[in-house]
């Protein structure tokens, strides 16, 4: 019996063998397909990294070029040669320009580039709204009163990264045009606001208070006694 049991044992294992041959004959090619996938989309993974890592590298070494540029105009017309690989990196180059074509004094073509960039529907909205933001500024009071202050006003509204630095341009033009009161309480709900940044709640209460106003400090909230106190000595 013992050696009909191995026999037996002996053939059943035959059998195993045989048709796991047959299984890795019928069906290997789909562990190979899935093993050669595996390798050749690790390989793709990290080719795609060593692209973007070059392309970036090749970005930072062309602006760090075109930034080493003696005079502002040649570092704007260097940086505007540049081709950018992503909407993002456009949109840095052109607020670099931008910036270069007004140091130079040509503002008109830093307003074109800004202006580009604010209508661009590739790149992230808080690039769109600085361009916008700083192509107002950039303008300044060689544009007209009620343009900028339609323009600010669109950009003054919830939701908008740069809607209390508007407001503060908004108070500037009802100083620009005698309207002491509005600039007053405009810059008062700049100090309220909750999201205001301690930077501008200073400049904000010490227009006010060289305005001849005096400063609601009782519902405002992170500025600290020594802070209002030395808003409203000044």
């Amino acid at each position: 019996m013992s050696n009909t049991d191995s026999f037996v044992e002996e053939v059943n294992e035959e059998v195993r063998r045989d048709r796991l041959y047959g299984y890795l004959r019928r069906y290997g090619w789909i562990a190979v397909l899935l093993i050669l996938g595996i390798v050749g989309g690790a390989a793709f993974s990290e080719f795609r990294k060593a692209q973007s890592r070059a392309a970036a590298e090749g970005l930072g070494d062309a602006m760090l070029a075109a930034l080493a540029v003696d005079e502002s105009a040649g570092r704007a017309t260097a940086l505007a040669a540049i081709e950018p690989a992503t909407p993002t990196s456009a949109a840095v180059l052109r607020l670099l320009t931008a910036a270069e074509q007004a140091s130079a004094g040509d503002t008109d073509a830093a307003v074109a580039t800004l202006d580009a960039l604010a209508v661009d529907g590739d790149v992230a909205p808080i690039y769109r709204q600085l361009a916008q933001f700083k192509s107002v500024t950039l303008r300044g009071e060689d544009a007209p009163v009620a343009e900028r202050r339609q323009a600010l006003e669109a950009m003054a509204q919830p939701g908008h990264a740069f809607r209390l630095l508007a407001s503060e341009q908004l108070a500037l033009i009802d100083i620009e045009t005698g309207d002491t009161q509005s600039a007053i309480d405009r810059y008062q709900a700049i100090v309220s606001d909750a999201e205001v940044s301690t930077d501008l709640q200073q400049r904000a209460l010490q227009v006010i208070v060289a305005l001849g106003g005096e400063p609601e400090l009782a519902d405002v909230t992170g500025l600290d006694d020594s802070t209002g106190t030395a808003g409203t000595d000044e």
